[in-house]
This record gives C-alpha cells, structure tokens and sequence, in this order.
C-alpha cells in the first residue's frame, strides 16, 4: 500500500504544489485584510489547490503518455514504465476533480460556479501544445487563477491586488515553463509539437523567458501601490527577482545543463514571496 502511495504521489508530483500553493495563500491573506477568514477556510483552500493541480497532472500525463514514451527525458515516468496503469490515472484524475468541485462549494456559490472553468483552464494547457504556438503562456493561465481562487475563497471582491497577483504568477511560470521547454526542442518539432521554444528557437526564447520574469516582477511590486503593505514586502518582492535572476543566469542557448537545477529553484520563489507577504501584512 505504502508503495503504491508513492507511485501516486510520484505520478502528480506532488511536490511541485510548492508552486501554485503559496501564491493562492497569498490572494487570500491579501483578501483578508478586509474580510476576516477563518483557519478552517484556509485549510479548504490548501485541499483545492492540491486537488485542482493533481487533476491537472493527472489529465497531462494521460493524454501525454505516448509522447512521454517516446522521449528519453521522459520515458521513465509512471505510465510509460507500466508501474501505474491507465485506468488507476483515470481514477486519480476523477476522484480529485470531484474533490475540487465539492470543495469550492463549501467555499461558496461563486466559487462552486467556477470550479467548471477552473478545470477546463489547467486541463487546456496539457493539449495546448498540440494547438498553438504559446503553450508556456496557458500553463502561466492554469497557475496564474490560484490567486485570483484564492482571493475568491477568501470573500474578496474586485481588487485589483489579485488581478496584479495573477499577472506575476502567470509570467512567473511562463518563464520558467520556457526554459524547461528548451530541452524537448528537437523532440517537440519531430512529433509537430508547438512551444515558444520551438518556434522561435533556444536563443529567442530565453530573451522572451527573461521579459517574462521582468513583467512579473514589477506586477508583484505594484501591488504595493494599491494595498497597505510595509517595505518588508517589497524586500521580498526584490528577493524573487534575485531569485529569477540566478535562474536566468543558469541557463544559456549553447548549455541547457543546469534546466533541472534552474527548475527546481522556482520552488523558494513562493515560498520567499508568501513568507515576506504574510509578514508585511500581520506582522505588525
């Protein structure tokens, strides 16, 4: 039991939550500001975020297994090695999008109205790249609606906080989407796969990727214009663009050795940015 457990969790990459996580949390706490929130209702945020993204995960590794066959950066994830089987995908897939959707009803009607488009959004990206050149942007779109949910969730109304919030997210993960997407060049442009990487090439595309993580980071400093936060978040603010700029700096058009390491580095950028938010807000 205890091994299967792994395989599932290994299969959704649980993990990787790390990324959408802090920053739902951090349009909620934003939200709460003026609409107090209960520890209870953070809790149900948490379980539909991590619901939400392992549908996701779980629809993306389904309807890319053949691909992640035939790549040999990915052949060895869980379906292409036969220690999972599809139907047990399925089952994931379907018990957490159910999961998701009866928890955004206890967080409210609009939320629960919602939750249809939310699952169409992070299950869109994993067949975006069948489609259209842009795909590194629908999966900045998947990530970049934890905020804003978690702003709903929280009992916020229009604001432009969480519309600021979404925009750093999604160039945040675009960005960093980009540089991942390098390494399956030749392999996306065999299989008529579509990226930024493979349309534009290795060289253009960490320019646009290093636009990307410009415009996020001045999205999350503006947000110090339009709600009350003190210098510590802006301190936080500046250490996610120190951290996205080690990132960049890791990553060249002549050596894409160092993609995993630059990948893996975006998990503290969250965790940095929920920290220094929480702190600039309740701190006092």
């Amino acid at each position: 039991m205890l091994s299967r457990i792994r395989v599932y969790g290994s299969f959704v990459r649980v993990s990787h939550t790390v990324f959408a996580l802090p920053f739902a949390l951090s349009g909620a706490l934003m939200a709460a500001r003026s609409v107090p929130i209960t520890w209870g209702r953070v809790g149900w945020i948490v379980v539909a975020v991590v619901t939400a993204r392992t549908a996701a995960m779980g629809f993306n590794r389904i309807v890319d297994a053949r691909y992640d066959a035939e790549n040999p950066r990915t052949a060895s994830r869980e379906l292409p090695r036969n220690v999972m089987s599809m139907w047990e995908a399925g089952w994931i897939v379907v018990i957490a999008s159910t999961i998701f959707v009866g928890v955004t009803w206890v967080l409210g009607p609009f939320c629960f109205a919602l939750s249809p488009v939310a699952l169409c959004i992070v299950f869109w990206y994993s067949l975006a790249k069948r489609f259209t050149t842009y795909t590194q942007l629908f999966l900045g779109l998947a990530l970049g609606v934890a905020p804003v949910g978690g702003w709903l969730a929280a009992g916020g109304g229009w604001g432009w906080p969480p519309i600021l919030l979404a925009v750093g997210t999604s160039m945040w993960v675009a960005g960093f989407d980009i540089l991942y997407a390098c390494e399956d060049v030749d392999f996306d442009r065999s299989q008529g796969l579509h990226s930024i990487p493979a349309r534009f090439g290795i060289e253009k595309s960490l320019l646009v990727s290093r636009v990307f993580h410009v415009i996020a980071v001045m999205s999350l400093a503006t947000i110090a214009l339009v709600l009350p936060v003190d210098l510590l978040y802006l301190v936080g603010v500046t250490a996610v663009g120190f951290l996205l700029a080690y990132e960049q700096s890791m990553v060249k058009s002549d050596d894409l050795s160092k993609v995993k390491q630059a990948f893996d580095l975006n998990g503290w950028v969250g965790i940095v940015y929920l920290i220094t938010t929480a702190a600039s807000l309740y701190g006092n």
